[in-house]
């Protein structure tokens, strides 16, 4: 039989708990180390779920056989590096890194080892991302909506890397190709990094993605629609609920359109065009997204291939992760660059004034 691979998780925040509980409860992992430089807060968690509370990952670097690591971006190339020239597989929460240039060095580090750096775009492993994969749609259109309060998390960053990462992986997933023009506008308020953005993307085959976030909304909605030639898709990330309008399940439409001869589209005003729609609510599954892409992680670092047998449910290589970053900071870029109120004012990207705390 087999043994469990020996796995740890560096960084014991909100994710890296999450990432332990996994590890804990799968029968083809064991739990050897929490890392984390609160020790206190590593051993709350290795209290929970087993393992080492470790300060420094040194003592188990030759005991492991793959990693979670869940540290703040900034510090994802120095906690990946003694990992990955030893060897050791490694899953990095998203995004990859802070900038195309760490993202670049972390990217030629796993190939000069040979070794598996994924990254933890764990949206793709959403329930309706799945559903949408399986519909195996082209797109020529996205448009993606992400508006929560402020969580008073990440506020190193722009909304851009802190939320938009998310639809950012999940639109270059689905319209695998490359982006040629980005123009974005951003807005700053709590600081001076953007709280609101909105990018328009164009990519070299013509399909275009209009990307909208907020962190400053009183409500938290997470929404995608994607319109292509075989079919309108309409998902809810939050409610784990969609909808397709497919053209080869409404053909009766288009047919009784050209049987009234129907050049003037007003000649059909009778017609109820509601009722001739075929709407197909998608199949969508429970699966725990975290737990779905750590499986898909660990299949990786046992067979060597990122393939699952499936099309489906693919944990994202250090490639895709590079690819969204320099997305996510090509759109930062532009919002910087905007022009706001006529060229004659001068005013360009965020403000220097915003809220402030007070004595």
């Amino acid at each position: 039989m087999t043994r469990p691979l020996r796995v740890a998780v560096i960084g014991t925040g909100r994710m890296g708990r999450h990432h332990a509980r996994i590890y804990a409860q799968l029968p083809q992992t064991e739990l050897v180390a929490l890392v984390d430089q609160d020790i206190e807060r590593a051993a709350a968690v290795a209290k929970e779920f087993g393992g080492r509370p470790l300060r420094d990952v040194t003592p188990v670097l030759g005991e492991l056989d793959a990693v979670t690591i869940a540290v703040p971006t900034v510090r994802h190339l120095d906690a990946a590096r003694p990992l990955i020239e030893r060897r050791i597989p490694a899953l990095i929460e998203k995004p990859l890194a802070p900038s195309v240039e760490q993202a670049n060095e972390l990217l030629a580090l796993a190939r000069q080892y040979d070794t598996l750096v994924a990254v933890g775009h764990v949206e793709r492993f959403n329930p309706v991302v799945r559903a949408m994969d399986r519909l195996r749609v082209l797109p020529k259109f996205v448009e993606t909506h992400r508006i929560s309060p402020f969580t008073f998390r990440s506020a190193d960053v722009g909304v851009t890397l802190d939320m938009m990462i998310h639809d950012i992986d999940v639109v270059l997933h689905l319209v695998r190709d490359v982006p040629v023009r980005v123009d974005a506008v951003g807005i700053n308020v709590l600081g001076p990094n953007e709280d609101i953005a909105n990018a328009r993307v164009v990519f070299s085959r013509g399909c275009v993605a209009n990307m909208t976030a907020s962190r400053l909304a009183l409500k938290t909605e997470r929404k995608i629609r994607v319109f292509s030639e075989e079919a309108y898709l309409s998902l809810d990330y939050q409610k784990r609920t969609g909808i397709a309008i497919r053209k080869n399940k409404n053909l009766d439409l288009l047919k009784m359109a050209r049987e009234m001869n129907a050049e003037d589209l007003s000649q059909m005003q009778g017609v109820d065009f509601g009722s001739l729609v075929k709407v197909e609510p998608l199949a969508v599954d429970s699966a725990d997204p975290l737990q779905s892409q750590i499986e898909s992680f660990l299949r990786w670092v046992q067979t060597g291939s990122p393939q699952d047998g499936t099309s489906e449910g693919r944990v994202a290589s250090a490639e895709e992760g590079l690819a969204a970053v320099r997305l996510a900071t090509d759109i930062v870029t532009s919002l910087r660059q905007h022009e706001w109120d006529g060229s004659a004012a001068g005013r360009i990207g965020l403000s220097d004034t915003m809220i402030r705390a007070t004595d």
